[in-house]
Order: C-alpha cells, then sequence, then structure tokens
C-alpha cells in the first residue's frame, strides 16, 4: 500500500453506474472496431510497436479480464484498493505485452470483431449476477468487483483515446466513462504529490488539491491548473507531455506551484 494512498480519502463511485459505463465504453470499441479493414489493422498507434490489431485485442484482453476473473475462485481477501492500482500497472507491462501479442495473433478479420462480440456479450452475463463486494483475482492483486470495473472504465478511455488517434477519427465516449477515468486519474495525482496549495480542476468532472505547501482554504486559489477531460487523460498517462500541453494552451496554469509535469504521468 501506497503510504500517500492510505492517508488519501477514497472517492464513492456507483457500482450501477459504472457497471453500465463498462458495457457502454466497450459497446463504442466495437463499433469502432466492426468496420476495420486489414490495412487499419496494420496501421502503427502511439503504443511502442503495437498495431491496431494489438491494441483491439488489448481491449478485448482486458474487458475479458473481468469475465476470466468471475469464473474463478474468489481469493479470501482484498489485497489491492482503488487508489494502489495506478501505482502498481507498470511492472506487469511485460506479461500484459506478451498476453496481448499472443491474443492478436489468434485473431484477424473476421474473428477479430467476433472476439469483441463474444466479450461483451459474456461481461453482461457475468457482471449481471455478481454482487459489487465479490473479490476477484487481477494482475496487482485481488480487487472488489467494484473497484475492478472502475479501473476497467479507465483502461476503456485511455485505449479508445488510442484507438481514435491510430485511425484518424473521433470514437464517442460513454459520459460516466469519461467522468470515472478523469475522477481516478485526477485523484491518483492527489495520491503522487499529496498537499493543498494546487487546485487541479478538469471540469465538468474533477477538482482535487495537491502538492505540498501553503494549504488554500478561502476565496480564488493562487495555484490553480485547469483543462478539459481528453487533455487530462493524456497528461495523466504520458501520452501528452506538459510542456506541450502548456504551450499549445491545452492547459493553463497559474501560480507559482502550478508546474505539476514533474508528477505526471500518473499512469503508465
Amino acid at each position: 500500500m501506497s503510504p500517500a494512498r492510505s492517508k488519501a480519502r477514497t472517492r464513492s463511485y456507483d457500482p450501477v453506474k459504472t457497471r453500465a459505463a463498462v458495457l457502454a465504453q466497450f459497446g463504442e470499441v466495437r463499433t469502432a472496431a466492426a468496420a476495420l479493414t486489414p490495412e487499419q489493422l496494420a496501421l502503427p498507434t502511439r503504443l511502442g510497436d503495437w498495431t491496431v490489431r494489438e491494441l483491439v485485442a488489448h481491449l478485448a484482453l482486458v474487458t475479458g479480464s473481468v469475465v476470466r476473473a468471475l469464473r474463478a475462485p474468489a481469493p479470501p481477501g482484498v489485497e489491492t484498493e482503488l487508489l494502489d492500482w495506478p501505482f502498481a500497472t507498470a511492472r506487469f507491462t511485460s506479461g500484459i505485452d506478451d498476453d496481448t501479442r499472443v491474443l492478436a495473433a489468434a485473431h484477424d478479420l473476421p474473428d477479430l470483431p467476433e472476439l469483441l462480440a463474444r466479450t461483451a456479450e459474456e461481461l453482461a452475463d457475468a457482471v449481471s449476477q455478481a454482487p459489487d463486494d465479490r473479490v476477484v483475482a487481477t494482475r496487482v492483486g485481488a480487487m472488489r468487483l467494484a473497484d475492478y470495473l472502475v479501473t476497467r472504465c479507465v483502461e476503456l478511455v485511455v485505449h479508445t483515446d488510442d484507438l481514435a488517434a491510430a485511425l484518424g477519427v473521433e470514437i464517442p465516449y460513454d459520459r460516466q466513462a469519461l467522468a470515472t477515468t478523469t475522477r481516478l486519474l485526477a485523484d491518483a495525482l492527489a495520491v503522487k504529490a499529496p498537499g493543498g496549495s494546487v487546485e487541479v480542476r478538469v471540469p465538468p468532472f474533477a477538482v482535487v488539491q495537491c502538492v505540498e505547501g501553503p494549504r488554500h482554504t478561502r476565496g480564488t486559489p493562487p495555484n490553480v491548473v485547469e483543462t478539459d477531460p481528453l487533455t487530462w487523460l493524456r497528461l495523466a498517462t504520458g501520452r501528452s507531455a506538459w510542456g506541450e500541453a502548456l504551450e499549445s494552451a491545452a492547459v493553463s496554469a497559474s501560480g507559482e506551484r502550478a508546474d505539476i509535469g514533474g508528477y505526471l504521468p500518473v499512469l503508465s
């Protein structure tokens, strides 16, 4: 457990809305992937040497992990809390990459869309029957199902953005999925840089206090960072650089402590 995380107040997420958000965002992925051509599947992405094929397979993998976890016996207890998750994923990147490549190699058109359809059907059935507090085994340790579904929102939204960038198209975001992703990544920043001297605003979904220093209590905060949800998720996951976002005015930062670039990304 992160010492900072142990002091942080965990935000509450409505499990019913989270389940619906995961299913809705995965539905957007399915729609986008259904019309892909072989040429599009071979396009590069911003995720190392993954092509669109690997990215789509990864989306099926991370979403289908919920189904596989619910089919397995429940672990005896929770090992990983929700705000531990953003800081626990990096050490598993090699295994995730291996599993993604195996799945991608085994599926091409037309069976890749069929994989997504089957995953969506199995996911809807599995989560409709499982209680929110069901403990499931995950790569980063046993988690409550409700918390694990929040992390699936993050995976789906972040990688939907990756897919849209690779294809040069717009893919819709479920509002609840985008809100959940924005809030968890903002809370992760507050864990990584605890304090109250900087206010980070990502309207309309999140406001957090972070960075050590004088705590603001009344009036306009002296140190404010503000940006939109998509820019925020790109900054928080390393898709965009802090300096470039400032230069392009995608993010505004006022105050001598408002340079939070040294704390980014929070999820990699």
